[in-house]
């Protein structure tokens, strides 16, 4: 019974001490990306990862403009 707590408590640190997450443009490209994946053969969440890479690299290449 003792592990469950101490599994809580491990996952609270381990949320808690993160850094926060920089996902400028993934949002956008990561639905892009699911509902594209979505009817190429459901292919969703590949879809969703690549439409997040892509996206957040075209959203760094025009900050550096």
């Amino acid at each position: 019974m003792r592990r469950l707590p101490l599994s809580l408590i491990a996952a609270t640190l381990f949320i808690a001490s993160a850094p926060w997450a920089d996902a400028a443009g993934c949002i956008k490209g990561a639905v892009l990306g699911g509902v594209a994946g979505h009817y190429t053969h459901h292919h969703a969440v590949a879809g969703a990862v690549g439409g997040c890479a892509v996206s957040h690299h075209m959203a760094r290449k025009s900050a550096a403009k």
